[in-house]
């Protein structure tokens, strides 16, 4: 958590009830309040809080001698008294910014939420406190509220520059709301400020990578290339490698991290997905058998081969290893996604059991948003006639995995296309430009939207629509011919 210096802000707080002390109370060297700040400024805290005591007594309704108290108990270290006399005098003036500022540097070094509509009180009286502004994003990001810290760091001035950890938030919340050019500018200030920090170099190429950037990503890793590489640097230069069509590296550079590091379930996950990648399933197979022999009880390690054992067609094996994966870990996620990924694929060949595997996994989650668009997309398939049960079973699972979770992008499509043979054709336009709002280049949107327009009398944007399908097309072809250039395959370690 970004650290802030108590001392800073107790004299600032100390000089605000100094000004209110001569130029709104007139208040002189004979005053005791002039004696108690006397104390607090010389930091006789002791001496501060035993000249309070009188003066409390005869004016308890006085938040700035409760806010002194405050700030003498959090000078000797009792952050729970301070807290206590802080909030004594919000409750007599609420809108106490001493007060205020005290109890949410004390909620804030914690790292409680209650800071938070301390500090957000503070912002309503001082929109500008860049202070404010850095305190509740930096609360916001470690709650998950990338929003609401995006929102707040944005506002917290210069104040970052001095603050990497803050930085570093920023930038994670950036990305994870996609916003991957403002997060580069964020990492490259933050390695500007630590040239020599292999974290913050990693996190700029991270964002690059995000950012769909793979020439410069490698650009900024070779400082780290050419230092001695831990496990988790060379994970991430095999996706730059990757990235960068350099698929011998990145296969060479991943192997030696796990031959580094065998224990490192992840590793055997990343080689997977380049064997999934470069339809080397085979390959992939026998590496994660190799991590299984370390690590037997990695529900992860069952779900990769799962799916590669789905490429293979040997349903079989896939569908014990989905089920081995469910039973090491029932909340692990990928398993229900990964059968559903079987039941697709066992559809080419046989609908009626691919529809029963779903059923059967529906039976148990029956709101799980991707078993919902199977059973939709399996019955698409069999070419229901509208207004048949299974069509309109199909039709609905399709609305509701939608509702449930409207990114899901292949559930928008087998929705438009139930829209379509409906004769529903606006409402199935209106799905397949959701899709294309997420993915551009999705053929299956293009087409079904031609269709649409197409039935609609609508073809203004026929044209158009129809040369992106053919882009689409093109560079589809080119990334299949990119992912057969190299067959993976595992040798034995020397």
């Amino acid at each position: 958590m970004m650290k802030l210096n108590f001392f800073s802000r107790f004299i600032h707080l100390l000089l605000v009830l100094l000004s209110l002390q001569s130029a709104v109370l007139g208040q002189t060297s004979n005053d005791p309040v002039h004696s108690i700040t006397s104390a607090l400024r010389d930091r006789e805290f002791e001496k501060a809080l035993q000249l309070l005591q009188p003066s409390i007594q005869s004016s308890p309704k006085n938040p700035q001698l409760w806010t002194l108290q405050g700030l003498a108990f959090a000078g000797k270290g009792d952050s729970q008294s301070a807290l206590a006399s802080y909030r004594h005098a919000l409750i007599i003036a609420p809108d106490y910014l001493p007060a205020l500022e005290g109890a949410a540097q004390i909620e804030y070094e914690v790292g409680s939420k209650d800071a938070i509509p301390l500090l957000e009180h503070v912002l309503k009286i001082r929109p500008g406190d860049v202070t404010s502004h850095a305190m509740v994003a930096v609360l916001a990001e470690k709650d998950g509220d990338c929003a609401t810290a995006v929102k707040h760091f944005s506002k917290s001035g210069p104040i970052l520059e001095s603050q990497p950890e803050a930085l570093q938030g920023y930038g994670v919340c950036l990305l994870k709301l996609k916003q991957t050019d403002e997060a580069i500018q964020v990492f490259q200030q933050l390695m500007t400020a630590r040239p020599n920090d292999a974290r913050c170099r990693r996190a700029l190429v991270t964002a690059q990578l995000d950012a769909e950037r793979p020439q410069d990503a490698l650009t900024t890793m070779q400082p780290l290339l050419a230092s001695n590489l831990d496990v988790s640097t060379m994970r991430l230069a095999a996706a730059v490698y990757e990235a960068n069509k350099d698929t011998p590296n990145a296969v060479k550079i991943l192997r030696d991290a796990i031959v580094k590091d065998p224990q490192q379930t992840a590793l055997y996950v990343d080689f997977a997905e380049l064997a999934m990648d470069h339809q080397s399933f085979q390959t992939g197979v026998e590496m994660i058998d190799a991590g299984l022999k370390l690590q037997p009880g990695a529900a992860q390690l069952y779900v990769a081969r799962g799916v590669l054992f789905v490429q293979l067609a040997d349903y079989e094996k896939a569908e014990n290893d989905f089920e081995k994966a469910e039973q090491l870990d029932p909340a692990q996620a990928m398993s229900a996604a990964a059968q559903g990924m079987l039941a697709e694929e066992q559809n080419q060949n046989d609908p009626d059991q691919a529809l029963a595997t779903v059923r059967a996994k529906l039976a148990k989650k029956p709101d799980d948003a991707f078993l919902l668009y199977l059973q939709s997309a399996i019955l698409s398939k069999k070419s229901p006639e509208p207004g048949s049960p299974e069509f309109q079973q199909g039709l609905d699972s399709a609305k509701r995995a939608v509702g449930l979770q409207p990114s899901l992008s292949a559930a928008h499509n087998v929705l438009a296309k139930y829209y379509l043979d409906a004769g529903q054709n606006a409402l199935a336009a209106k799905e397949c430009r959701l899709v294309l709002e997420q993915r551009p280049s999705d053929q299956s949107a293009l087409y079904h939207l031609v269709m649409a327009l197409r039935k609609t009398g609508d073809e203004a944007e026929i044209p158009d629509l129809l040369k992106r399908l053919a882009t689409a097309r093109r560079a589809a072809t080119r990334d299949e011919s990119e992912r057969n250039r190299y067959k993976l395959v595992v040798t034995p370690a020397s």
